[in-house]
C-alpha cells in the first residue's frame, strides 16, 4: 500500500513559509519521498500501517492550506504514467518490489 499526500499551502507571510517548511520536514522525516514539489508518497505495510500514518499526518497538519491524501495499492502505483521527466532514483531503485533493500 502507498499513501500519496498532495498539498497546496500558503507562503505569503514568514509564518506561513515556516509552517509549510515544517510540514514538508515532517513528511520527509516520516518516510515520505517527494514525487513532485507538493506531492509525496510513502510505502506502508498493510492497512494498519496506513491508518497509523494517516493519524500521524492528521496530527501534523498546518492550520491553513489544502492537504489531500490518497491510499493506493502497489499495483495501482506501478501503473502511474510519467508523461514528462523521469522516475526518481528512489522509484527506479524500488521498481515493482514492495520490499525495500536500502
Amino acid at each position: 500500500m502507498r499513501i500519496l499526500v498532495m498539498f497546496d499551502l500558503p507562503t505569503l507571510s514568514k509564518e506561513q513559509r515556516r509552517a509549510a517548511a515544517r510540514f514538508r520536514k515532517f513528511l520527509l522525516d516520516d518516510g515520505y519521498d517527494m514525487l513532485q514539489f507538493s506531492i509525496y508518497s510513502r510505502i506502508c505495510n498493510g492497512k494498519d500501517a496506513v491508518a497509523k500514518h494517516l493519524q500521524r499526518l492528521n496530527s501534523n497538519l498546518p492550520r491553513k492550506g489544502k492537504v489531500r491524501g490518497l491510499q493506493v495499492t502497489e499495483k495501482q502505483y506501478a501503473g502511474m504514467f510519467v508523461f514528462i521527466g523521469t522516475r526518481t532514483v528512489h522509484e527506479e531503485k524500488i521498481g515493482d518490489r514492495t520490499v525495500i533493500d536500502l
